[in-house]
């Protein structure tokens, strides 16, 4: 009976394990949900450089892993449009970091206001790399939680792989619902590699 047990108890760890497993990007355990297998390690190692360059701000690194014919999205939904979601190539995201010029980066869900900041302020507000590097709960190729808003990376983005930096809400019960929110990022296959094509911030309010 014991050894049943124990049999039992190997077999139930091996099918968690295969859905939600333990890695030691960026420096500590964190909690991993994604397909085990060498395409998805390559992936997410190279989400975690993309959101050093920006801690770092290395944006003529992060420059160098943007799509070289369509660019990257900055969405500030879960909703990406591609109408009124702001698109940079390469060359200009190496400038990013020093560009004082305000642009319109999409609309503020719920008011529909229009999202006015220059590329530090942006980054700054939807893109807090530094936060994320520190998500305890990643996504591979799986949304980890959703708001309001429409989720639809997939259907603008058909081909798409992505990871998702998760950060649960913290500080009581009200707050793990509600005060929550996700980076994706999102990559192509063009040539042989994998490049980004698009980073997208989500919350609890979307």
């Amino acid at each position: 009976m014991i050894l049943s047990g124990v049999i039992a108890g190997i077999l139930i760890s091996s099918i968690i394990f295969a859905f939600t497993g333990f890695s030691v990007f960026g420096g500590a355990f964190r909690s991993t949900i994604s397909a085990d297998d060498s395409e998805s390690a390559d992936m997410t190692a190279l989400a975690y450089d993309i959101l050093r360059h920006i801690r770092d701000d290395d944006f003529i690194a992060f420059s160098r892993v943007v799509h070289p014919e369509f660019g990257v999205v900055f969405s500030p939904s879960a909703t990406i449009n591609l109408s009124t979601d702001r698109r940079f190539n390469s060359d200009q995201v190496a400038t990013l970091n020093t560009d004082t010029v305000t642009y319109v980066w999409g609309v503020y869900n719920g008011s529909g206001e229009p999202i006015e900041l220059t590329p530090p302020e942006y980054f700054n507000e939807f893109v807090p790399a530094s936060r994320h590097l520190d998500s305890p709960i990643v996504g591979i190729n799986h949304i980890i939680r959703s708001g309001n808003a429409l989720e639809n990376i997939k259907d603008v983005f058909p081909d798409v792989r992505f990871v998702d930096f998760h950060v649960p809400g913290g500080g009581g019960e009200m707050s793990e619902e509600f005060d929550w929110s996700s980076l994706r990022l999102g990559f192509e296959e063009y040539d042989g590699s994998l490049w980004l094509t698009v980073i997208v911030h989500s919350t609890w309010t979307d």
